[in-house]
């Protein structure tokens, strides 16, 4: 299959500073990141909040310059554009973000907001863009288009203004999306409603997706692979069914165990994890899980593991579980 986008050695940190305090501290939010997404695939991203999961996906499609490593969209490394390639790099990539109605303005119609990316960068005629805008609503389940376009934000459902977004996000046919916790402020009911239109649209459209969310459940059904990250690091990589089905990293068994389980009959033995998150501003030395791990050895807490292939592309960054499949971790 042929790479869309892939990073080598991605770093995102930011400064912090203190209202009470000199010294600044960086938060390591994205750290030493090496991925790749297919064309077409669907490559899901969980783990806990603050773990860095929007901070990559942003930084994939440059709302946020890395602070090291690089990101190659189709083998095009994106650092040092010039200003009219990131115009047409911005017309490639769009992204849903998690809060539907903070994602619109609320001063705008449906009209105005889905007219501005054919303004910005396409010659369009008003009609033309009238046109498309009324297209779109169809797309995404809003039709009759009449009976939306002309409305603003609160007027709708949260259900309503995502598939608002989705529109806008699609509007210039993009290759590739970012889903950011889409349906994540949406009711049960709804959020199926939401999934499914994201799968339609990804066949008709052929639209590579990054589909981040803390629902392990959301991605077995969506994503062709899964990545599992913590604390700015990816600590497992898998076939989604091979993930769900065979977890190996402590971490990504521990939040599968509060995963539900759709077979009443079935019963997954709870892992319940101990202590708190360790800061970004400082992260642990080695493996940046061994001090919530149950698992852990000497070797965890003085070296990092790295990301190593168990075989079948099944991906998992541990010194304890690689050891007990026989592959040497130096």
């Amino acid at each position: 299959m042929q790479h869309l986008l892939e990073t080598h050695n991605l770093t995102k940190h930011f400064t912090a500073s203190s209202f009470f305090r000199r010294e600044q501290k960086v938060v390591h939010a994205v750290d030493d990141v090496n991925i790749q997404i297919e064309v077409g695939e669907t490559l899901g991203l969980a783990g806990e909040s603050g773990c860095g999961k929007s901070t990559l996906g942003r930084t994939l499609i440059q709302l946020m310059e890395p602070t090291s490593g690089e990101v190659l969209f189709r083998g095009k490394n994106l650092r040092g554009l010039r200003k009219d390639e990131i115009k047409e790099f911005r017309r490639k990539v769009s992204i849903v973000c998690q809060d539907p109605l903070g994602a619109l303005n609320p001063r705008r119609t449906i009209l105005q907001s889905l007219a501005q990316p054919f303004q910005i960068h396409t010659s369009m005629s008003q009609s033309q863009i009238h046109e498309n805008v009324t297209r779109l609503l169809d797309i995404v389940g809003l039709s009759p288009a009449g009976l939306y376009i002309d409305r603003l934000p609160h007027e709708f459902s949260g259900g309503q203004r995502q598939r608002v977004n989705i529109a806008r996000a699609i509007s210039l046919n993009p290759e590739f999306v970012v889903a950011d916790e889409p349906v994540s402020a949406l009711d049960l009911s709804v959020r199926a409603q939401i999934l499914n239109l994201l799968r339609e649209l990804q066949k008709k459209l052929n639209i590579t997706y990054l589909f981040i969310t803390h629902d392990l459940s959301v991605l077995r059904s969506l994503s062709d692979r899964t990545a599992i990250m913590y604390l700015g690091k990816i600590v497992e990589l898998a076939r989604a069914d091979d993930l769900y089905l065979n977890p190996i990293h402590p971490y990504t068994r521990a939040i599968l165990s509060a995963t539900p389980v759709p077979d009443p009959k079935t019963h997954r033995k709870r892992i319940l994890l101990t202590g708190d998150v360790p800061s970004p501003t400082k992260p642990p030395p080695g493996c940046r899980f061994h001090t919530r791990c149950w698992a852990r050895e000497g070797i965890c807490s003085k070296e990092e593991p790295v990301l190593t292939d168990t075989g079948n592309t099944h991906h998992v960054a541990c010194h304890v579980e690689l050891r007990k499949l026989g592959i040497s971790t130096k």
